[in-house]
């Protein structure tokens, strides 16, 4: 059994990053994996000021929703990031959220990365800007192993995505956790 820790930036309960979220985490409990989801739209995270105490202090000078955050990414096996693509890139909750990891990124070694994203484009290159932020962010951490990326493509509307074969991967991949 594992910890495994969801992220989920999709500002739409029941979006279509959401909902391959659920089954992602489905897949997971079926193995028998603890499982906390974070819903980042239900969460008050400031952007990252540039301050620089995180690097003087080893902890943050703001005091918000991060500070809960925090402590369930640090104790982690296993993290899913999940976004949808606004304008081939992550978004502002997906991209606030890694921002605000600096304080505690030498305590996020050896995490499995499971990436979940979903755009309206069916286009192979879609999700290439997207890939790319999230690598940097991973090339920071050492050790992190990009497990699976689940690709929700052609997915605008909500619940476009029950009917792709992203449900049956963000499952398997659960499973696999």
């Amino acid at each position: 059994m594992s910890k495994v820790l969801v992220i989920s930036a999709s500002p739409r309960k029941g979006g279509n990053s959401d909902t391959l979220c659920d089954e992602f985490i489905r897949g997971a409990l079926s193995s028998g994996h603890e499982v906390t989801k974070i819903r980042l739209a239900e969460k008050n995270i400031n952007y990252c000021s540039g301050c620089g105490q995180c690097f003087k202090k080893g902890e943050c000078s703001q005091k918000d929703d991060m500070q809960e955050i925090l402590p369930l990414f640090e104790s982690a096996d296993s993290v899913v990031l999940a976004t949808p693509v606004y304008f081939y890139c992550m978004n502002g909750q997906m991209k606030t959220f890694i921002d605000r990891c600096c304080p505690a990124y030498e305590k996020l070694s050896n995490k499995k990365f499971y990436v979940i994203v979903t755009a309206a484009e069916k286009a192979k290159d879609t999700f290439d800007e997207t890939m790319a932020a999230f690598n940097g962010f991973f090339r920071c951490l050492d050790g992190a192993e990009v497990v699976k990326v689940i690709r929700g493509m052609g997915v605008f509307r909500p619940h476009e995505v029950k009917t792709s074969k992203a449900m049956e991967m963000a499952f398997l991949a659960g499973e696999d956790c």
